[in-house]
């Protein structure tokens, strides 16, 4: 999950302050907030609740695995699927167990998947099929259920849920809408929305997540092998020099190499268009901006402003497109790991917080 929303800390306090009145309306929603927002009160809040129990099951999608965690609270009231993003950790990821547990001790039934793509830092469309496979388990399980995905889990959960009129909830929490833009993003820095353009530092190591995640498209099978072999190092150590490596790629290899080491803003387009036709469809197929105003049920978009990773403008294509049917919440004062530093705007802070409350109150009452 994005730590954006599980790691807020004093972000929300202002908003907590000014919602305490409501505390008999938004009872469980203003404990899930503290407990988000504030870690350490998890050990005072937990008692007020009765502690799920976790099951490990193994779903089978067109003869695959998909290994899975079940939180099972004693009455679940509604089940949610969450579809974590890149990283290593998958499903046992901390803030991911942490915002499951969160969830079912609130009487959701909660379902976290291990995509092995995702932990590998790639899309390989297989996760959308599984994402339905998942969802299509949890239905037999429960007839009220929602799913969310966590930035780059998104694409699949968005692709995935357009086929599912009945879900009660759709959820994006620093997802993308289109893969292009992203890319943009990451290599340059520069994202925009409706004619306005903004630059943010770029972190590198998100540079050789973008490689491993498109090397899986290339071929021939050489370059894809000498590809993922620099990904690797490089995410390993950004500072390892690879061009041995480098120089033994050929025409599609040297295409997606150049994209990812490009900084230019005016050279993404062409370098995008010269990318080999199993890449190009690969990012048309896996951006979910299209299938939005197919879903169904409660839709909830929130991203911080800072993010590093996927910009905001993002989560704004996603409401967008859904032609104002979404709760949107762009949190000022956060960025994708987590909150900034501590002595920013108190207005903004609060304007935080309530906004974080709402949300929290529409994914625990979507019903």
């Amino acid at each position: 999950m994005p730590r954006a929303i599980s790691l807020a800390g004093a972000v929300v306090v202002a908003g907590l302050l000014a919602a305490a009145g409501l505390a008999l309306r938004f009872g469980p929603t203003l404990t899930l907030t503290i407990a988000l927002a504030f870690p350490s009160a998890e050990r005072w809040l937990a008692p007020l609740f009765p502690d799920p129990t976790r099951e490990e099951i193994v779903i089978q999608v067109n003869g695959r695995q998909l290994h899975a965690d079940l939180y099972r609270p004693p009455k679940p009231r509604a089940a949610l699927l969450l579809v974590h993003g890149l990283s290593r950790a998958g499903r046992r990821h901390s803030d991911l167990v942490r915002l499951a547990e969160l969830l079912a001790r609130r009487r959701e039934l909660v379902l976290v998947p291990e995509f092995e793509g995702l932990t590998a830092f790639k899309l390989t469309g297989r996760e959308v099929e599984e994402v339905r496979g998942a969802l299509d388990h949890l239905t037999g399980v429960h007839r009220t259920v929602g799913v969310a995905g966590l930035s780059f889990g998104t694409g699949p959960a968005l692709l995935a849920a357009a086929d599912r009129p009945q879900l009660r909830l759709v959820g994006s929490f620093g997802g993308y809408a289109d893969l292009r833009t992203v890319i943009a993003f990451v290599t340059t820095g520069v994202h925009a929305f409706q004619g306005q353009r903004q630059f943010q530092r770029q972190e590198e190591y998100n540079r050789w997540k973008l490689l491993a995640l498109l090397s899986g498209y290339v071929e021939p099978d050489g370059d894809r092998r000498l590809l993922e072999a620099i990904a690797e190092r490089k995410l390993e150590n950004p500072m390892e020099v690879t061009a041995s490596l480098e120089a033994g790629l050929q025409g599609p290899g040297r295409s997606v190499m150049n994209l990812v080491l490009n900084r230019r803003e005016d050279t993404v387009a062409p370098l995008l268009a010269a990318l080999p036709a199993r890449v190009q469809e690969a990012l048309d197929q896996l951006s979910p901006l299209a299938v939005v105003p197919r879903l169904s049920g409660r839709l909830l978009i929130a991203h911080g402003a800072g993010d590093e990773s996927i910009p905001f403008t993002e989560s704004l294509r996603l409401a967008h497109a859904s032609g104002g049917r979404a709760r949107l919440v762009i949190l000022q004062t956060f960025h994708h790991t987590g909150p900034r530093p501590f002595f920013e705007s108190v207005r903004l802070r609060a304007q935080d917080g309530w906004n974080l409350m709402l949300l929290v109150d529409d994914l625990l009452t979507a019903q």
